[in-house]
């Protein structure tokens, strides 16, 4: 039996862990497929039951030096106190070690952490201590007290942090730069420090100044080194290496200086370590502001919801946390306010603005009996409603957590930048000695030289923007989608949906409105077209069929009163059999005229116009011939026939998949300009009209709506759900558009295409400046008579590296709807 789960890891700081936790996962035995998102620390495996259990693959991840832990209660937590990577990871390792916490994931971005724990073995006040002993505070979320932040205090506290982290590097790195460097260009130094006079005094200055810069950046060091010992180098082990060379060469050239080898004050690196890691730390401020930008589709749907609702309860109105209403609470909503929780009018009506929800910009008019969702705004009257979904099953909160599932997932394409960093970084490290050792045994140069060039490598090298370069991107594209009312459920689906060549529709309810209405009545004997319509009408209030309510709905519209029907006989398939004032009456399709062999010669002609116009008749007739032909359509939807031409202009071929008759099916296609018509389609066919188009080497798109749909747009390459569909069919979909105005399928279609150019050409820039500029580092410039990569120009180089790719992602967010 195959099975899917989604665990978390931690422990990862860089596209090479996500590589090898992927790899070791992937070795075992009934594995299907392992992938790794670093931006969500998440193993996502699909394997079989039958050869391997959850807890092989947490042995397997754990054996690798990361870690998982299984889901059981969860509980969130707040801490303050967190200033990079290091500090989550420290949380994360002091709560972990707690007994009987299964799980913990520490959010640096958020400032939040989730604990899944055994609670008869740890309680919520020893995790809350642990932090606290580890030097931070954890704030329990359930408690509701004036020391809580909000998500975006933490995220602009984080920002805050960094920046200040590098405020004081910076501090420390400028006179730093002035006091080792300035006098090779005429700037005067005090003779106290001056390397002529006193290099004791210089080295010594130098060293004082870099101490605290080291400091400040010492979680470089931890969690480089870590790693390092794991055997699982990442971009911290490259930063840790190259600034400690420099670090312990200097310190070795200070004391020489002490002991009387004046030569050393002039071949000091203090001044390269202290600005690889102020400028690396200036990277990571601005690579803290992107992110936050990356997400910020998701802040604005979460600030979407309002935080209180105003309900009934014991016959009196009450202000109470949108969190404490329950289902079938009486809410009221007045005009201005936004919809707390979904539900279903009970009394009152009035026009909502749901454009936060489906990207629709014109408000819609609700009355009693329909239903409304959470986050949309009540523009005029004031209602009453029965609270239908609250909490987590609010389709608001549903729409989040797609886009929070989808912005974590991992196209494709992200194997690519993986399989490289996996192997990259103890490559690079090898690189960095063997240059270095070249440069010294065969370039006849110093070792100071080489070490310039070992250290010019290794931190020039980081594959941060290759780790970086396909989440972002997915980020903003999947966020973009949401406020346009298109939630994209997985960066596959991302990836996949621009290569489409075939979209196939379905007509009722996704080409059509899927409510069919009365268009013509036609009567062929002394009966007058209301009476003809009453005597149907009565008769189709004992049938369900659609045809029949669209029937009865005509006749209450014209307030015709109904007559009693005597005897009443449905003909499944066919239509029904009834009998008024001791007069039989057959009223239905052509199959039930012919069993009662009852001559349709005469009408045909009439019957072929009206199908010509995709009109479906409905034939009523005595025990001798026929009395009158009701005609029912299902309206087109205003945006199908633009939709249409759209999907035409971008190259794809448009297909009608339905199951009506031929002659309606391309009268309705003729109306929307589709060449191509399947009809006469069963339910249960319809996924196999979709292989049959994969087989002819077709990449399918399927749109579909209703539970007869839900196999098709599972077989089909890419499942395009309505959102106001069943949720059988939004289920088995890939992406579901939340507003029924089609012409989203090629606004989802283009955004696909627009992120997957952006990833491609961040992993452009990504590759292009690790297979430059390690060269550069390795000194071939200087071979030719060129110039020699400095160190410092190598950290700044790196850190903008980064910035420049999450820059780039953020383009996305000028994306323009079709």
């Amino acid at each position: 039996m195959e099975k899917r789960v989604i665990l978390p890891v931690e422990g990862m700081s860089c596209a090479s862990c996500s590589s090898t936790v992927e790899k070791v996962v992937s070795k075992l035995s009934g594995v299907e497929k392992a992938t790794v998102n670093l931006a969500t620390e998440k193993l996502d495996v699909t394997y079989d039951t039958t050869m391997l259990t959850e807890e092989d693959i947490t042995k397997a991840v754990s054996d690798a030096g990361y870690e998982v832990r299984e889901q059981l209660i969860t509980e969130q937590f707040n801490i303050e106190g967190m200033s990079c990577a290091s500090c989550s990871s420290t949380v994360e390792k002091v709560v972990g070690r707690l007994d009987g916490v299964k799980k913990v994931s520490v959010n640096l971005a958020t400032e939040e952490m989730s604990v899944s724990y055994n609670s008869d073995v740890v309680t919520k006040s020893a995790i809350t201590q642990s932090v606290g002993d580890a030097g931070y505070k954890a704030i329990d979320k359930q408690i509701n007290t004036e020391e809580e932040m909000t998500k975006e205090e933490n995220k602009e506290k984080h920002i805050e942090v960094m920046w200040k982290r590098f405020v004081y590097s910076a501090i420390f790195t400028v006179p730093l730069l002035y006091v080792s460097m300035g006098h090779m260009i005429g700037l005067p130094l005090p003779s106290v420090i001056n390397p002529m006079h006193f290099p004791q005094n210089f080295a010594l200055t130098q060293f004082i100044l870099t101490i605290p810069v080291i400091a400040i950046g010492w979680p470089f060091f931890t969690v480089g080194f870590k790693a390092l010992v794991k055997r699982h180098p990442n971009m911290d082990s490259l930063v840790a290496l190259g600034t400690s060379a420099a670090t312990i060469y200097s310190l070795y050239g200070t004391i020489q200086v002490f002991m009387g080898d004046k030569s050393f004050a002039m071949n000091l690196y203090y001044e390269s370590a202290a600005t690889i890691l102020t400028l690396i730390t200036l990277g990571k401020y601005f690579e803290a502001v992107s992110k936050g930008k990356t997400s910020e589709a998701i802040k604005t749907l979460i600030n979407l919801a309002p935080k209180t609702a105003s309900v009934i309860r014991n016959d009196a109105e009450i202000s109470i946390p949108v969190e404490e209403v329950v289902l079938g609470d009486v809410l009221i909503v007045r005009p201005g306010e936004k919809i707390p929780v979904d539900g279903e009018i009970i009394s009152g009506n009035s026009a909502i603005d749901e454009s936060m929800i489906t990207g629709e910009s014109i408000p819609v008019e609700k009355k009693t009996g329909d239903s409304v969702v959470s986050a949309s705004l009540n523009k005029t009257g004031s209602f009453k409603f029965r609270a239908t979904k609250v909490g987590q099953d609010t389709t608001l909160s549903q729409i989040i957590k797609l886009v929070e599932e989808a912005q974590g997932s991992k196209a494709p394409i992200a194997q690519l930048a993986d399989k490289v960093s996996g192997v990259f970084v103890p490559i690079v490290i090898g690189l960095a000695i063997i240059s270095g050792l070249l440069w010294y045994f065969l370039g006849q140069e110093s070792w100071i030289f080489a070490l310039t060039i070992t250290i010019s490598v290794l931190v020039i090298a980081c594959p941060c923007a290759l780790g970086l370069a396909t989440p972002t991107a997915i980020m903003v594209g999947t966020g973009k989608g949401a406020e346009n009312g298109i939630l994209i459920k997985s960066g596959e689906a991302l990836e996949t949906a621009h290569q489409l060549d075939t979209i196939v529709f379905d007509k009722t309810g996704t080409i059509t409105q899927g409510k069919p209405i009365v268009t013509d009545v036609l009567v062929f004997n002394q009966l007058s077209q209301e009476e003809l319509l009453i005597l149907v009408a009565s008769a189709e209030t004992h049938s369900e069929h659609p045809l029949g309510v669209a029937i009865v709905e005509k006749a209450k519209e014209q307030y015709l009163e109904f007559i009693t029907i005597d005897d009443f006989l449905a003909v499944p398939g066919k239509g029904i059999k009834v009998s008024v004032n001791n007069q039989i009456y057959y009223i239905g399709n052509k199959r039930l005229m012919l069993a009662q062999s009852i001559s349709l010669d005469e009408k045909n002609d009439i019957v072929n116009e009206l199908a010509t116009q995709g009109k479906t008749p409905m034939y009523v007739a005595n025990e001798q011939h026929i009395i009158g032909i009701i005609a029912v359509a299902d309206p087109i939807k205003e945006s199908s026939i633009k939709a249409v031409s759209t999907l035409k202009k971008l190259g794809k071929q448009v297909v009608m998949l339905t199951g009506d008759n031929e002659l309606t099916a391309h009268a309705i296609a003729k109306q929307v300009g589709i060449d191509t018509v399947i009809s006469e389609v069963l339910p249960e066919d319809k996924a196999k009209q979709i292989e049959n188009l994969q087989q002819k080497g077709r990449k399918v798109g399927m749109v579909g709506d209703g539970i007869n749909d839900a196999p098709a747009l599972a077989q089909a390459d890419i499942g395009l759900a309505i959102g106001n569909g069943t949720d059988v069919a939004i289920e088995s979909a890939d992406i579901v558009l939340m507003n029924e105005d089609l012409k989203t399928v090629a606004t989802a279609i283009e955004l696909s295409d627009a992120t997957m150019r952006n990833i491609k050409e961040n992993l452009f820039w990504a590759f292009g400046y690790n297979i430059l500029g390690i060269p550069v580092a390795m000194g071939i410039l200087h071979i030719f008579g060129g110039p020699l990569l400095n160190p410092m120009i190598a950290g700044a180089a790196m850190s903008f590296s980064s910035v420049s790719v999450l820059l780039n992602a953020l383009r996305l967010k000028r994306f323009k709807t079709i």
